[in-house]
């Protein structure tokens, strides 16, 4: 239970700060935010995966994304309960902070800055537009297999980087958010796309919810190939 925990508040830290970034930042609204730029927010999820992996990577391994613990699992290290456990208190994680953002966003004088803000930037969902899946699960897919082999060769017993696998993994995870977020606002994390869904449709917005399973099968795509591929390459065998 410890384990889950820790998956369930280090996927709570990582969607408050990197949704919260991109929220109040106004992303795709034509504004500046508060000087908050798309390197910002990339940056704002990669700082949360660096400071949450030297939290409680001692505790869980510090997956706080469904696609990395099926990449793991796939890869022969952890049961089929275990990550189900993990899976399913990341998405209580990410469910927890979407609802702070919504509170954040829509309470206090005024209605807070929902009159400001007024579009699925107020809960930081992933979607893409219409006509564009094909693009769309591509990169999800592409960048997911890129960021779940980065974590698999980093943490790999043998092989790995050691003390600074954490910092390895949250700068490549800033380096696909660069990359991604002008195509679907970068998910590479079901969890990460499933909450803020949610309190878009709350909020009268149910697209994210209808392109949730984009966000969802491309990841974990990405991670089983990530899984094989490293298998491949990272194995002893000749």
């Amino acid at each position: 239970m410890k384990k889950y925990l820790a998956e369930m508040i280090g996927t709570f830290v990582l969607t408050l700060m990197g949704c919260g970034a991109a929220v109040f930042a106004g992303i795709g609204l034509g504004t500046t935010g508060y000087g908050i730029t798309t390197l910002g927010v990339a940056f704002a999820f990669g700082l949360a995966v660096v400071a949450m992996a030297y939290t409680i990577g001692n505790i869980s391994g510090c997956h706080i994304n469904p696609a990395i613990t099926f990449g793991v699992w796939a890869s022969g290290r952890m049961s089929s309960k275990e990550a189900g456990g993990y899976m399913i208190f990341q998405v209580i994680g990410a469910i927890i902070a979407s609802a702070v953002i919504y509170f954040l966003v829509h309470t206090g004088n005024e209605g807070g800055i929902s009159a400001v803000f007024n579009d699925t930037t107020t809960t930081g969902a992933n979607s893409f537009l219409p006509g564009n899946a094909i693009p769309a699960f591509v990169a999800e897919f592409i960048f997911t297999f890129i960021f779940v082999l980065v974590v698999l060769g980093t943490t790999d017993s043998k092989k790995g980087a050691g003390a600074f696998a954490g910092l390895a993994i949250g700068l490549t995870l800033v380096l696909v958010h660069i990359a991604c977020i002008p195509i679907t606002g970068t998910s590479v994390n079901p969890a990460r796309s499933i909450g803020p869904a949610i309190f878009a449709c709350i909020q009268g917005d149910c697209t994210p919810i209808s392109q949730l399973w984009l966000f969802i099968v491309a990841p974990m795509l990405g991670a089983i190939v990530s899984a094989a591929v490293w298998k491949a390459i990272g194995s002893d065998d000749k």
